[in-house]
């Protein structure tokens, strides 16, 4: 069950096209919050709740997602809380809102960088989470760049002289096309703008072990019980809607290898090491991937 938490405090802004707030909530933490009349529609709310915790299935590293209670009193004595729109500025719709929760610890933030310079990536603890989110990406036909922030992690003990990072992979809202809730396939959707975590990519099976979760794991069953999570208001209760993009999520799941494939081939420039027609490998049941 996600959390549910209610706002008391808006900090800031946040970049971005669906004008999300940073705000502090009832659990003394702080989210990233969208709102139900951003820019980018609704939906962008059941994106961004399901992709998360769809990633968070797959085993990785996502924000932790929340719904958040946004009261009309607060909106109504916060004149920061508006959506900008071509006439002018509305107020942020009260009700159930998107939270991602913002790597802070009480009121001590973690540095949190958006972009670190290509000298800097190989100090990323988790470098190789970006295959699994590519991964990811290509099953929910994210037709974003991947957006990414890295969190700075304390010296280590080992007497190296510099800091490391842990990347932390943010806004799954342009997953399933938007508010399309179609899936078109381009090769370089959904890739880092950045080449280091592909670069070492020589085969398929670097992508392993989230192609087998995603193949083996990830049954109709499973999105069926996390879509049980987004408030139905989120998508206009429009069950049929949804009941058909898990299908196609479900019936995604055998295709991620060959998509992954076309786009391996198809941007050679950010994968110089892939070797093309490299044996393919299945999954014979979900026994056999429970069991190991």
């Amino acid at each position: 069950m996600n959390a549910r938490v209610r706002a008391v405090e808006y900090i800031r802004r946040m970049r971005g096209g669906s004008q999300a707030k940073l705000m502090r909530c009832s659990d003394r933490r702080y989210y990233v919050v969208k709102f139900q009349n951003n820019p980018q529609g609704a939906r962008i709310l059941a994106n961004d709740l399901l992709g998360t915790l769809l990633a968070q299935t797959l085993g990785l590293p996502v924000s932790e997602p929340a719904i958040v209670n946004v009261e009309e009193g607060l909106i109504r004595f916060t004149e920061e809380l508006v959506i900008c729109t071509r006439c002018g500025q509305v107020p942020c719709s009260p009700g159930l809102c998107f939270g991602s929760r913002y790597p802070i610890v009480g009121r001590t933030p973690r540095i949190v960088y958006d972009f670190l310079p290509d000298d800097f990536l190989g100090r990323v603890l988790n470098l190789s989470d970006f295959l699994g989110m590519l991964v990811f990406d290509k099953w929910t036909g994210n037709t974003d760049n991947r957006q990414v922030v890295f969190i700075q992690e304390a010296p280590p003990d080992n007497g190296l002289p510099y800091y490391t990072y842990r990347a932390l992979m943010i806004d799954q809202g342009n997953c399933f096309d938007g508010d399309h809730w179609t899936f078109a396939d381009a090769p370089r959707r959904g890739i880092y703008f950045k080449r280091k975590p592909y670069a070492k990519v020589e085969s398929i099976e670097a992508f392993e072990p989230w192609l087998r979760r995603l193949e083996c794991g990830m049954t109709r069953g499973v999105l069926e019980q996390l879509a049980q999570e987004i408030p139905p208001g989120w998508y206009a209760g429009d069950k049929k809607s949804m009941s058909r993009l898990l299908g196609e999520l479900d019936s995604r799941r055998s295709k991620v290898r060959d998509i992954l494939e076309q786009t391996l081939c198809a941007v050679p420039d950010f994968f110089p090491s892939w070797r093309s027609g490299t044996e393919r490998f299945g999954c014979a049941s979900l026994n056999q991937f429970v069991g190991g």
